[in-house]
Formats: structure tokens, sequence, C-alpha cells
């Protein structure tokens, strides 16, 4: 049955668009990757109880766990509290304590369930920052907390930090201090200033060859504590370089939702493993692409892979910081919550021409799981917004 409905665009018209896409089958049981392969997880708001969104929004507990044991089932590790649940955008520290608390908790009663947690300093107002040693007071909270509740530590990028370090001495000395206290190892986090403009001269440098330099010597001094490294600057050339120079066993995480397909792929020498947020979205293309990977159908890995990426790139857009939204609106047309609302609104930060572009692509990515659904919720959403 050919499933159709109206949708804007950007001239301010509209057109008919008729799916074409196919659900994407699950697997019959839980697959094995050949790459690492950490989803970052979404948290799903809970509107009937969301009085102020904006200070303190309300969330579903179980709907979000739900989708944790969803990413499970798929092979996915998990990459919990981090931007992609809004971390700074909505979820404050007590929201995501709570977060990490329940999901680590909701791990041990999954058979091979995995998960690192975001630790940073965003309970830190980045203005009330007065020294470096607040800065890693505040990253020792947080570190210790996910450590307290049995957890691992993913080391995210610190707002305070990027205020207030003048070189990039002061941030081997931050990064130096965390590690050398660690009890297990960490990934790091390096995230561009399109992601948070506050992050802007991360490792002491705007330039990429200064920080680069910076980061490389802030993991060869500690080695023996980092697990890996998360790039997320969306240009694959700087990813290249990061992993051509990383120590041996030291891993390079893609966060390049713009490239990602080629980056895990390879050239032939190195790959990288995976710590993305569209995976949350398109998580089962992504899991039978890795498996494929994994069978040595590379074929077949391209095939599923490679269109979902437009689909990132358009979640990811400027101003990528609002790509929550995108990943969000197809949790909705999926079935996997069902309301469209997130914390802080956020899902007001998207205009109802992008919302129509990633439909689209979504649909021709094969990412609609149940189309017949997704399009009586876009047609819904189209209501709303005004187009008729």
């Amino acid at each position: 049955m050919s499933i159709s409905l109206s949708l804007p665009l950007a001239d301010g018209g509209t057109e008919a668009y008729a799916l074409v896409g196919s659900p994407t089958p699950r697997p019959s049981a839980t697959p094995s990757f050949n790459r690492i392969a950490y989803a970052a997880a979404h948290v799903v708001s809970d509107p009937r109880r969301d009085a102020r969104p904006w200070e303190a929004p309300a969330i579903d507990w179980e709907c979000t766990m739900a989708f944790r044991h969803h990413l499970w089932s798929l092979g996915f590790r998990i990459a919990e509290a981090m931007d992609t649940s809004q971390r700074g955008m909505g979820l404050d520290w007590a929201g995501a304590q709570e977060l990490i608390r329940r999901s680590l908790a909701e791990a041990r009663t999954v058979p091979g369930a995995d998960l690192a947690c975001g630790a940073g300093t965003d309970h830190l107002n980045p203005a009330d920052a007065r020294s470096l040693d607040d800065v890693i007071r505040a990253y020792e909270e947080q570190v210790g907390f996910v450590e307290k509740q049995g957890g691992r530590a993913i080391m995210m990028a610190s707002r305070a930090l990027a205020r207030i370090a003048r070189s990039p001495d002061d941030y081997r000395k931050v990064y130096g201090r965390i590690l050398g206290q660690a009890k297990d190892k960490v990934v790091l986090h390096w995230l561009g200033d399109m992601f948070d403009p506050q992050l802007r001269g991360y490792w002491g440098s705007q330039n990429f060859e200064p920080a680069l330099d910076t980061v490389i010597s802030i993991i060869e001094e500690n080695r023996a504590k980092v697990e890996g490294i998360k790039i997320s600057l969306l240009d694959n050339a700087y990813e290249v370089a990061l992993r051509d120079r990383l120590p041996e066993g030291v891993l390079c995480f893609t966060g390049d939702d713009f490239n990602y397909a080629e980056l895990i792929e390879g050239d032939g020498v190195k790959y990288s493993h995976a710590l993305l947020g569209i995976f949350d979205a398109v998580a089962p293309q992504a899991s039978q692409a890795l498996a494929s990977l994994a069978a040595g159908d590379v074929g077949t890995f391209r095939a599923v892979i490679e269109p979902t990426v437009p689909l990132s790139r358009k979640i990811f857009e400027a101003p990528t910081q609002y790509y929550k939204a995108g990943v969000v609106f197809l949790a909705w047309l999926n079935g996997h919550q069902d309301h469209f609302t997130m914390p802080a609104g956020m899902q007001s930060a998207r205009g109802v021409v992008h919302y129509a572009d990633v439909f689209r692509l979504a649909d021709k990515a094969n990412v609609l799981d149940k189309p017949e659904l997704a399009a009586a919720r876009m047609k819904s959403l189209m209501t709303v917004l005004g187009v008729s």
C-alpha cells in the first residue's frame, strides 16, 4: 500500500511525498561487531509532568531505560549522559546523576550490556571558575560519582576549562590530575565548537595542529589511563591525523557524524571505532552494517550505512548543537516514545522544513521502522506547525 503525505518545501510551497523505504529487519540474536560501537543515547521527556521544561525538565525514566534496552539488543555499547542527552542544554548534573545511576543499574540486568558515562564540569558555572583547581574539583566530583556507581568515565570537554585556561600546560595539568586519579581507563572527548561554541580554543589553540600536539602529549603522558579518544570535529582529515599519531593500544572513536561510514571502514591499515549520536537515530541500520563488516561483507556494510550519512548530515547541520532535536524526532516517528517534546523545549530549535527534510532522508535510508505510524505522526506535526 502506497503511503503519501504533504510536506513543505524551502520555497514556502508543499509537495506530495510518497514513501519509498523498507523497514530494516531486526537481528534474531544480539550481533557481534569487530568495531567498538557506542551509541550516545537521548533521554525521554515526560510532558505530563513537565511543568517547567526549561528549569526542571521531567524525565520519563521507564521510556528512557526502554530505549537503552533497544540499543543493547542491537549490539551497541551506550555512551550515557553525553551531549546527546542534553547535558548542559536541558539536563543538569542532578538529572545526569539520576540517569547514570539508573542506567548502570539497568545494565547489570542485561547479559553483556556495557556503557560508559559522561563526566564533566557542567555543575560549575564557567563564570564562577576562578582557578584550575576549581575545574579539577568539578571533574573530581563527577568522575568520582561515576566510579562510585561502578561505572567507567568518558571525560567530557569543560566549558569552565575553556574559559579559564591560558595555555596548553593548563590542559595538561587538569587532565593529568584527573587521569592520574582514575580507577579505570578513561575515554577522552574532543568536542568541536560547532557542537558547543563555548569550547572554542579547546586544548589551548584555535588551530588544529597545535591542539593536536597538546592532545597527543596528554595521552602519551597518561597512556596507562586512556582507553581512547573521541574526536568530533566533523572533518575526516582531522580524525585521520589524530588516528595516525595515537600511541599503540589507544583507540580512536569517531564522533564525526558527517563522515563516519568511511572512518569506521578504514583505509585498509587503520580504522576508527565509534561513539556517535547518530547511532541513537539509525541504530538498526548501523547494527546491520557493523555486523556485515564483522562478517567481511563490506558491500553490505556500505549499502546499508552509506544512505544514513546524508540523513546524519542534515540532522547535524549548523547550528550543529541542535542536532538533538532530529534524534528525538526520529525516536518519536519510530514509536520509541509517544510524543515529540524534549527537555528545555529543544524540539523548537529546528523548523518545519528541516523536519520535512529529515523525514524524506530517513525514509530513503530505510530508517522509518513503522512507515504508517511515521506518516501519521508526521501529518499531525505538520498540522500543528501550520502545514495543511
